[in-house]
């Protein structure tokens, strides 16, 4: 892991003590810097779970990616600067209500081992429109995150995820379990979001980033505009302005052609 150049492309500069403020501040510094995005599905390029090539998508090429590959490869980062990470399996939960599968989506839990308090913090650089924080593992306590707030509830051996989102309501994300582990593990379901045509991932094109007001996303055709929690919809008239807003909304330039999804 060359942790020098890491840190250039989440432009951090600040201190590297495994603590839980330094956790905090590269949380905020990769999401604001490294997108959540799934193009290479639509471009026709397999995501493959090996550290070496996510380095060089999502480092060296400037890409983003989605939970597989952004949250592994920060999880080995996190781990070159001394903290202790386990990767964690969780299940989305659908615009039904229903649970995704095993291994649906991956998470981190983080170990200060500087601040010796033994409080676990759960990271998050994958999900998209969620939390810029870490959110602390513990039960039932409300985390403030900008205009919305999180909590974690404990049902026996499993966690589940809670976002209060602007329009104040509480609503379900994820849920999940502390079992330890691999990045290999979460190889057969990272094949099948990009494969299946049941996957959300196949399905459309998503761009997104948090901005210091709120967010911007690219959706297909479409450019949504966050702020201050309000949202602003406008349609992407043709494909030279999509490429024009990668390049300077997101410092994505694309070499390939966009696989239709339509």
């Amino acid at each position: 892991m060359n942790v020098d150049a890491y840190l250039q492309r989440i432009d951090y500069a600040g201190s590297l003590t495994p603590t839980a403020v330094v956790l905090h501040d590269l949380h905020r510094a990769h999401l604001r810097a490294v997108p959540f995005e799934n193009l290479d599905i639509h471009l026709g390029v397999p995501i493959v779970l090996d550290l070496d090539r996510l380095f060089e998508k999502i480092v060296l090429n400037r890409r983003g990616g989605f939970c597989y590959d952004l949250n592994g490869l920060f999880g080995a980062f996190l781990t070159a600067l001394g903290f202790q990470v386990t990767m964690l399996s969780a299940q989305v939960v659908g615009g039904d209500g229903a649970l995704g599968p095993e291994f649906d989506h991956m998470l981190l839990q983080v170990d200060c081992p500087a601040d010796g308090d033994g409080v676990l913090w759960l990271a998050d650089v994958g999900f998209g429109d969620s939390c810029l924080s870490p959110l602390r593992l513990v039960n039932g306590d409300e985390q403030i995150d900008g205009l919305r707030a999180y909590r974690l509830e404990a049902v026996e051996e499993r966690w589940w995820m809670w976002e209060r989102d602007y329009d104040g309501q509480w609503a379900r994300q994820y849920c999940f379990t502390l079992s330890p582990h691999q990045l290999a593990d979460f190889a057969p379901m990272c094949a099948w979001q990009q494969t299946s045509p049941e996957s959300s991932f196949t399905q459309r094109q998503v761009v997104t980033l948090p901005t210091l007001d709120g967010r911007i996303t690219l959706r297909n055709d479409r450019l949504i505009i966050t702020t201050h929690g309000v949202k602003r919809d406008e349609p992407i008239a043709n494909e030279v302005i999509y490429r024009g807003l990668l390049r300077d909304r997101f410092d994505i330039e694309l070499a390939g052609e966009l696989i239709s999804n339509e």
